[in-house]
């Protein structure tokens, strides 16, 4: 362990990207739904506009992009991403060592999400060990009305760890996310492995290309 990493009082992690592999599935989705709907994007293009937002705001700017988006289209497309997520949401592969470091280390975690309770009751329960080791410290921005890029999420959940929110760290995988934890005066790792870690550097975030890192940069 290098001398001048301290080590967190708690690690929070966003979930979708750096938890569950969720993401793909979700951009195919948004991709087919705006294409029928007279706007195509590819994929840089929509993870510069959408990632780490919520549905919501995915539909409000499609639509000022041009997208036909109804009044009823979030509910709508909710559902449809439940049911496509519910097929098979791989984890992040190295997360699991993560969290065995964390446990071995002592070090609480929890969850803080944009992304909607069921949508993690889906992704995070199609790997019960997992969900288990998680039970009661899973929080959605969207259900609390905590949203990032506002500090709120994330202090909420060092509260609920009873931890010093100047003492955590935070693991994202957005620019959006980094904000919020950098607003909350927490240290942020920016998970980047496909590229985007340019992105997360500009908000503040030391960023890293695969989780076999990241017990390492915790000082673990």
């Amino acid at each position: 362990m290098t001398a001048s990493i301290t080590r967190p009082a708690a690690v929070l992690f966003d979930c979708d990207g750096v938890v569950v592999d969720s993401e793909p599935a979700t951009f195919d989705l948004l991709a087919e739904d705006f294409a029928a709907r007279g706007l195509t994007l590819d994929r840089p293009r929509m993870e510069a506009l959408f990632l780490g937002g919520t549905i919501e705001r995915c539909g409000r700017i499609a639509a000022e992009l041009g997208a036909d988006i109804p009044a009823d289209w979030v509910p709508m497309f909710y559902e449809q991403l439940y049911a496509r997520l519910a097929i098979g949401t791989p984890m992040i592969p190295g997360i699991v060592a993560v969290f065995d470091a964390l446990d071995a280390a002592g070090i609480p975690y929890a969850i803080g999400s944009n992304g909607s309770l069921r949508k993690m009751q889906i992704t995070l329960g199609q790997h019960p060990a997992l969900a288990d080791r998680l039970e009661g410290r899973i929080f959605s921005g969207q259900d609390l009305g905590m949203l990032k890029p506002a500090p709120d999420l994330y202090l909420h959940a060092a509260a609920s760890l009873g931890a010093d929110p100047a003492q955590c760290v935070v693991i994202e995988d957005s620019p959006t996310g980094a904000r919020a934890a950098y607003a909350a005066g927490m240290r942020c790792h920016g998970y980047a492995p496909h590229g985007g870690a340019e992105t997360l550097a500009a908000e503040g975030a030391v960023t890293f290309t695969t989780m076999d890192d990241l017990p390492a940069l915790l000082g673990l």
